[in-house]
């Protein structure tokens, strides 16, 4: 008799979860982790990272490059070289705030000037990824196209983002803000024993900028993953959409 009555339990309870399960329209079964977004091919992927990039790329050395992107941000501002901050205070103390702040101006300058040509740079860079890179990329964070490309390019790009710079700081006249704020300083310390500065400002800017466009990428790429009125082409609506 007992045996009896387990079966029915066993068939009632059994019932009520299938049943359960088809009014709530519930998988019965578990679900399993997919190789890659449904709907979209391989090659879909790929395609669109290297657009999210490309469009990031081209959005941010346009927001750096223009007047004031480094200068009026707050986030991007290159500020005096730190390692050379002794030298912006005595000179402001001597009476040379005027002269100090033309030369922080003029590095900011000179980081907008060299952004406007790291586009064709960024944009070379994009153009290899494997199939691999690309699904993790895809399920990663917010940032994780822009951190796999600064991993992967970030010491081509101070190769070949120096040389721009250095143009970038004659045509601005860096150094001739740089050298009679140095020269000054090491004066004024001359008789002091002071240790003498010359800070590697090609070195510092190129850093700055680089750094600089890369904060603004992820942003471009953060807004590109949540807002979908930034998914400006149909490859972008496919691939973030999905």
């Amino acid at each position: 008799m007992k045996k009896q009555n387990f079966k029915i339990l066993t068939v009632a309870i059994a019932t009520i979860i299938f049943t359960g399960c088809a009014n709530l329209n519930l998988p019965l079964d578990f679900p399993t982790q997919p190789t890659q977004p449904a709907g979209l091919t391989t090659a879909e992927i790929i395609e669109g990272l290297k657009e999210a990039l490309t469009v990031g790329a081209k959005n941010a050395t346009s927001k750096v490059s223009k007047t004031d992107g480094f200068f009026k941000n707050s986030e991007l501002f290159i500020p005096f070289p730190p390692e050379a901050i002794k030298v912006k205070n005595k000179l402001e103390q001597a009476g040379f705030k005027k002269q100090v702040d033309e030369f922080v101006l003029s590095l900011n300058r000179a980081a907008e000037d060299a952004s406007s040509r790291a586009l064709p740079i960024f944009t070379d860079a994009v153009k290899s990824m494997s199939i691999n890179d690309a699904k993790n990329i895809l399920n990663g964070n917010e940032n994780a196209a822009t951190q796999y490309l600064r991993d992967k390019t970030y010491s081509k790009l101070v190769q070949e983002f120096t040389p721009v710079v250095k143009q970038s700081i004659n045509k601005v006249k860096v150094t001739s803000y740089w050298n009679p704020v140095a020269n000054t300083y090491n004066t004024l310390t001359a008789f002091t024993g002071g240790e003498q500065v010359n800070p590697n400002l090609e070195e510092y800017i190129t850093t700055k900028a680089i750094d600089g466009v890369f904060l603004m990428i992820a942003k471009e790429e953060a807004l590109i993953r949540k807002d979908p009125a930034a998914r400006i082409t149909d490859i972008l609506k496919k691939v973030f959409g999905n």
